[in-house]
């Protein structure tokens, strides 16, 4: 295994974990908990090493300067990155506290056991507790890398580590479930710090437009609200939210916008293949800077398609928030964001301050996976703070900020070939897509580059410029995520294009390119299967080597009931109106493995209705199977709604997308029942597995489509109107 890059740079026991006075621990990770329940996995894996009941490990909020720094929670690293260390971490502690106990107790190491937080010698019975053994001195050692980790426990808390599919037996609840069913969990929108000022910002049409003239005496008829503005950055403030309600209405009226230009509003496949673009070829994963290679002439037979995916927001539940003070040149600021740390540079860089004059602490709030409002909230309440210095600032976005204004899931466009032997096998396979970054995050090390990563600092009398777009040249990221197929064909081409000027902000939204990439690349496969004349399944089984890609697609197709038949379509057992898909992947093809059989209905109106799923998944050593499944299960979810329903929409004067009508989401009424089945390998390493589902699901929904009405469609979102488009196509 690679060196954990979260241990690398956070080598000592005490930067994960402190034993209390009282026995109880005291666990840190940088990885936030945005409803993951990473903290409840990261919980058990410290109790079980440490022999704790689960209820005496404490889990510590994210806050810099006391956490450790794991920078970003993304990428389905947590449980590889925090879950690994704090593992190793727990480790080294018992193995030094049953060292320390040896010596209090005057017993041989090997006569000791650790039980409920007391270390007890089997052949006296006399027993020391933790808190005890750190009297004198902290667990100040390094991290043992090769420290021996116990064995793993037994799907059902035993310490049997034999079975290989894990049931969702009981286990301790998520840590944040009371606090959430019960209403009690406090979120950043509820601090209510003495002395309190609620504050809004005013914001231009789109992203063009420059603030022209505001009324010289409007701040005075705001009565007991602050004005703050710097260039076109414009917010109000005041001690009654409603008041800075009305006084962001009144400031909305009087400002005059001004621009030089609107926002490209040509149809997107127009411009992924017309705006200048740099191309690479990938190999191993990993894009090369030289050439790309021309593909070989048609063979005999050749089947080629064109997919597509719209712009896509994360649709956060709730918007973004975040509170900032400002006293004695220090400034401390709570927020929802994936990254204290890497925000911190950030905000330090916008404003100006010295790195360690900045404190940023995690608050739960409108939950993500990927980059939503939550770091521009916590800026702009830093700016507003600043204004008014002394005084907590509370500044929440509206809906309408949170839709038109955070950064979008990119739109993207995938082009497929694929030769046949004469068999029906693949004997080459060609995969590009285009699309802009999908990463525009501040990250360590871009000092001079983190303010474009935020929208406020393009609007201030000294304005950042946006961020550069960059291409992404590491093993399987952002555009080519997932581009690389699972399968052994025996020859691939896959390429990648960065294109620039692209008309809408983005950045990381969940899986970046590995769900429109798997999408296209298994709704292609079963076009391969439809022409080869085979069953989907087999023609899967058929072209695949990886033993554990196999498992999992067999552990779905199993607990479906998938019973062979030539492919879909008319040819087949579809056109009846119901239909069933199938599609695997492996996660950035080095995580989790997972595979998503679906049957759906389509009505007469050209509706789609899901109405059963199997979720296969192999997660490595399966730590908390119920926050497993949840986690693939709402991955499962959230695909379906960008693959039915999700389309971000804008025209010259802006983003029109701006609310739940204009932006439809899947209901709960839509949902169709779900069964996960967890594929458990006790003493493998963690793999991540938050966002494994999401691209089989895209690709199964649409293939069970096409099994049902012979319809192969191939622009996203599945809408009625879409799919009346594919029908009439040739």
């Amino acid at each position: 295994m690679t060196m954990n890059p979260s241990l690398a740079a956070n080598p000592r026991v005490e930067d994960w974990i402190t034993v209390r006075p009282d026995g109880r621990v005291e666990v840190r990770t940088g990885k936030v908990e945005i409803g993951q329940r990473i903290t409840t996995a990261v919980a058990l894996v410290a109790a079980r090493e440490l022999g704790l009941p689960f209820d005496r490990i404490v889990m510590a909020p994210a806050r810099t300067g006391l956490s450790p720094d794991e920078g970003y929670t993304s990428g389905s690293n947590s449980m590889e990155q925090s879950g690994h260390a704090v593992r190793l971490a727990a480790a080294t502690a018992r193995r030094e506290l049953v060292a320390r106990a040896a010596k209090r107790l005057g017993a041989d190491p090997s006569a000791l056991e650790v039980q409920e937080g007391l270390v007890r010698s089997r052949e006296t019975n006399r027993t020391v507790g933790f808190g005890e053994l750190v009297e004198e001195a902290p667990l100040a050692l390094p991290v043992d890398p090769e420290a021996v980790t116990l064995p793993a426990a037994g799907p059902d808390g035993s310490d049997a580590p034999d079975a290989r599919t894990a049931p969702r037996s009981p286990r301790p609840e998520s840590l944040h479930l009371r606090g959430l069913v019960t209403g009690t969990l406090r979120f950043v929108h509820d601090l209510q710090p003495g002395g309190l000022l609620h504050a809004r910002v005013v914001r231009p049409p789109h992203y063009h437009a420059a603030l022209a003239s505001l009324p010289a005496d409007l701040e005075a008829g705001l009565e007991g609200t602050r004005l703050v503005r710097d260039g076109s950055f414009l917010a109000v403030a005041a001690e009654d939210e409603r008041h800075a309600l009305r006084a962001a209405a009144r400031v909305a009226a009087a400002a005059r916008w001004s621009a030089a230009r609107g926002l490209d509003d040509r149809p997107m496949p127009e411009q992924l293949l017309g705006n200048r673009r740099e191309s690479f070829p990938v190999r191993g994963g990993r894009p090369r800077e030289e050439p790309v290679p021309d593909p070989p002439p048609d063979a005999p037979r050749t089947i080629r398609a064109v997919y597509e995916r719209p712009y896509q927001m994360h649709g956060s539940l709730a918007p973004s928030a975040a509170l900032a003070r400002f006293a004695g040149g220090r400034l401390t600021v709570w927020t929802h964001s994936q990254g204290v740390y890497p925000l911190r540079a950030a905000i330090a860089e916008v404003l100006g301050l010295a790195l360690e004059s900045v404190e940023v602490a995690h608050a739960p709030g409108a939950g993500c996976y990927g980059h939503n409002g939550s770091d521009d909230a916590a800026l702009e309440a830093a700016l507003v703070a600043r204004a008014v210095p002394g005084r907590p600032v509370l500044l929440k976005w509206s809906r309408e900020d949170e839709h038109a204004w955070e950064p979008y899931g990119p739109a993207m466009r995938m082009a497929l070939a694929a030769h046949l032997d004469e068999g029906g096998g693949v004997r080459f396979w060609s995969h590009e897509t285009w699309s802009d970054t999908h990463v525009v995050r501040a990250r360590p090390g871009a000092a001079g580059a983190r303010a474009g990563c935020f929208l406020a600092p393009r609007y201030l009398a000294d304005p950042a410029p946006g961020p550069a777009r960059a291409p992404n040249l590491t093993v399987h990221g952002g555009i080519h995520r997932n581009a690389t197929p699972p399968y052994a064909f025996p020859e691939t081409r896959i390429v990648k294009h960065l294109v620039h000027d692209l008309p809408l902000r983005v950045s990381a939204l969940r899986t970046l390119g590995a769900y429109a990439n798997v999408f296209a690349a298994e709704s292609f496969l079963d076009e391969a299967a439809h022409a080869a004349g085979a069953d989907p399944l087999d023609y899967r089984r058929r072209h695949l080597a990886d033993a554990r890609t196999r498992a999992v697609l067999d552990a779905a197709a199993d607990r479906f009931g998938w019973t062979a038949r030539a492919a879909g379509g008319r040819a087949g057992g579809g056109g009846t109106g119901t239909g069933r898909g199938i599609a695997v992947a492996r996660y950035k093809n080095v995580k989790s493995y997972c595979a998503v059989a679906v049957e759906a209905r389509v009505g007469e109106d050209a509706a789609i209705r899901l109405l059963r799923a199997v979720i296969a998944a192999d997660a490595g050593e399966v730590v908390d199977p119920d926050g497993l499944a949840a986690q693939l299960e709402g991955g499962f979810v959230q695909a379906a709604s960008w693959t039915l329903l999700e389309a971000v929409a804008w025209d010259r004067d802006g983003v029109t997308s701006r609310d739940w009508e204009s932006y439809p989401i899947l209901r709960f009424s839509a949902v169709p029942e779900i069964e996960t089945v967890l594929v458990d390998r006790p003493g493998e390493p963690f793999l991540g597995a938050g966002e494994a589902s999401c691209g089989p699901a895209g690709a199964a929904i649409a293939n069970a489509v096409f099994d049902a009405t012979g319809v192969r469609a191939r622009r996203l979102p599945l809408t009625p109107e879409n799919l009346r488009e594919a029908a009439a196509e040739p």
